[in-house]
């Protein structure tokens, strides 16, 4: 990295390889994508485990426990949010492409940018409000779970608006990941 001094005011420009900065921004997105697809598998997991164990103790041991349910919608709002920041960067959220196909090229990209648009908004809205309703709610908890303050509970909200405007920048800076991205990883291959 080189620094250089430009004009009478004397601004600092730093002259950067533009290819590194988004190699490296690209690959800090894909670790924040894994951990996000980690972290979304997890809670789904959870919720797994804990839905056939209120049931099987209420049905089958005849005491009913009163914390799966709730803490199957905690991890629910926690997947949701965090998993649908990830859907974003991958790009299979559900989505109507048939006015796109209809229309010329240039307006579909100006329809393009008016969605990158709007999902910037979006995502800072979620961001700021997000946090606003955290701070907010920090101060109330849960019946079932006395000590968890409910502002962490909506922390998933303002996190995965983060995330999701992190993704967008990307898409816009750098593009949509490459095909060696570990998004793909999972496609179908042809057998013999």
């Amino acid at each position: 990295m080189r620094v250089a001094q430009h004009g009478l005011l004397g601004h600092i420009i730093l002259k950067t390889s533009d290819m590194t900065l988004k190699q490296a921004y690209a690959q800090a997105m894909e670790w924040l994508y894994m951990a996000c697809i980690a972290l979304s598998g997890t809670a789904l997991v959870v919720i797994t485990l804990i839905i056939p164990y209120g049931v099987f103790m209420r049905y089958v041991m005849n005491n009913p426990q009163s914390w799966p349910e709730p803490a199957s919608v905690v991890m629910m709002v926690f997947f949701s949010f965090v998993g649908g920041a990830a859907i974003y960067r991958a790009n299979v959220h559900i989505a109507v492409a048939s006015l796109l196909n209809a229309v010329s090229p240039l307006k579909r990209q100006w329809m393009l940018a008016g969605v990158e648009l709007c999902m910037a908004a979006m995502s800072l809205f979620m961001l700021f409000y997000g946090v606003q309703l955290c701070q907010i709610t920090w101060h109330q908890s849960m019946a079932e779970f006395p000590g968890l303050p409910v502002g962490l509970v909506y922390s998933p909200i303002p996190v995965a608006g983060l995330m999701t405007f992190l993704f967008l920048i990307e898409r816009v800076w750098v593009g949509h990941p490459s095909k060696d991205s570990v998004m793909y990883s999972d496609e179908a291959v042809e057998l013999e």
